[in-house]
């Protein structure tokens, strides 16, 4: 252990011997993403969804550190690794906006909106300005501001699966959350968008945070646009030199990539471009190139068959493949390179802080904002959906909040109480859909049952 211990020092010192340094670097990725993906596969075990296992394992890798053994500590600040993580942020976002449907969205726009709205300002105002200058007193007003950003953000994926195993996918209730997930999606990104832009800056004036903001949506706005605009010929011109399947990947993460660096020069996050690239990529924008050969044979197999029936299912199965096999593709890089930005954010906690009780008290407050705050949006569901599930639909904060907190300690604003806290809270809000929306789901059901026999 001590020579494991002394080498992986070594690798975040930046001495002259990079290549040996490199491969240490990328076999304890290597060990990460296994661990990761034995942690999450455990997490679903118990109901819960893998990125949960994977947080938790993180902060697992820490308690060494407080027994004086720094192996993993020595890598959580190594320029590699974050560089991995930051990527890994990158792909997130942009896998967010693909599985992002604006049309579905608009179907139930304005209850979908309201209901987003309210989830934005009322946990952000409750974080702002109630948790953290209470149980935080003497902190920046920066550091409140991040506070109130972190908790504005919903985990769609979260939500997602349990309306999916629970057959409710398909109700008002869910169509709802996930219309005003992807809403609060991209407020929250403007919402990071402004703060961290403040932060930056050093000070604070009305007229700034007006220019950061209109930045801020112009951009959204025009990249969207346009992209939709170029993204035709852009995928003519590349299936012209190429029609494979590698070039569809090379064009998707052109998009991604490039989006996300397009929006720094913006001032903005590169994972406010990473997103709008996601929601302005469609399956059309990709019809030049060939289908794998898998949708090829099974589209085949279908025109051959002759039991209608098969048919038809072989029919809508190839249509489905067709129309996700650009998330299918960049889910192959994200499966290994997303659960080191888990496990990373996980480690960056510091342990020793969690000894104190006003951190475990902070926790608690941002939690108790943190669902308050989205079960208050319920109510802008209006009828035809129950304002619970709502609700309860949009507690988790998962991924996206994970990735506002970080955001605040790479700035510097948020320090290691402040994170411990908001990871706990996180922590606790990602397995509370999953609990209590199923009981919401058999109450309702339990009402439905009793009202004829009221009659």
């Amino acid at each position: 252990m001590p020579a494991l211990v002394k080498a992986a020092e070594h690798a975040t010192e930046g001495e002259a011997h990079g290549t040996s340094q490199a491969i240490i670097v990328l076999a304890f990725i290597a060990l990460i993403v296994v661990l990761a993906k034995a942690a999450g596969a455990l997490s679903e075990k118990f109901g819960q969804v893998s990125v949960l296992g994977e947080l938790l394992l993180g902060v697992l890798l820490g308690v060494p550190i407080l027994f004086g053994i720094h192996f993993f500590d020595a890598f959580k600040t190594n320029e590699l690794v974050l560089l991995f993580s930051e990527f890994a942020v990158v792909l997130l976002l942009f896998q967010t906006g693909l599985e992002s449907d604006l049309y579905k969205m608009s179907k139930v726009g304005v209850p979908a909106f309201i209901v987003a709205i309210i989830g934005v300002i009322a946990p952000f105002l409750l974080g702002m300005y109630v948790v953290g200058p209470w149980l935080l007193p003497g902190l920046s007003h920066n550091a409140y501001l991040f506070l109130g950003a972190t908790l504005t953000a919903t985990s769609v994926g979260i939500t997602a699966r349990v309306f999916k195993d629970l057959k409710m996918l398909q109700s008002r209730s869910s169509q709802i959350v996930l219309g005003a997930a992807v809403i609060d999606d991209v407020l929250g990104l403007l919402i990071l968008a402004v703060v961290a832009a403040i932060v930056s800056a050093g000070h604070v004036s009305a007229g700034e945070i007006a220019i950061i903001a209109t930045k801020a949506i112009v951009f959204l706005a025009a990249s969207i646009a346009i992209g939709k605009f170029i993204a035709p010929y852009i995928g003519k011109l590349l299936s012209k030199i190429h029609e494979g399947i590698g070039m569809k990947m090379a064009m998707a993460l052109l998009f991604c990539l490039g989006y996300a660096y397009l929006s720094t020069l913006f001032g903005l996050a590169p994972i406010v471009g990473a997103f709008a690239a996601g929601l302005l990529l469609d399956a059309v924008h990709f019809k030049r190139f060939r289908s794998p050969k898998l949708i090829n044979d099974i589209e085949e197999a279908a025109k051959s068959c002759s039991q209608a029936d098969v048919k038809e299912k072989l029919t809508i199965a190839v249509d489905e493949h067709r129309h996700r096999h650009i998330e299918d593709l960049i889910e192959g890089i994200s499966q290994w390179i997303v659960p080191v930005f888990f496990v990373i954010t996980g480690l960056q906690v510091n342990l020793a802080v969690l000894a104190n009780v006003n951190v475990l008290l902070v926790a608690l407050g941002l939690t108790i904002a943190a669902i308050a705050g989205k079960l208050v949006a319920g109510f802008g569901a209006g009828k035809g959906a129950d304002w619970k599930a709502v609700g309860v639909g949009m507690i988790p904060r998962g991924e996206v909040g994970l990735i506002f907190a970080n955001v605040g300690k790479a700035l510097g604003v948020v320090n290691d109480e402040a994170f411990a806290a908001i990871v706990i809270m996180i922590i606790i809000t990602t397995i509370f859909t999953p609990v209590v929306l199923p009981m919401v789901a058999k109450m309702n059901k339990k009402k439905e049952e009793a009202q004829p026999a009221q009659v």
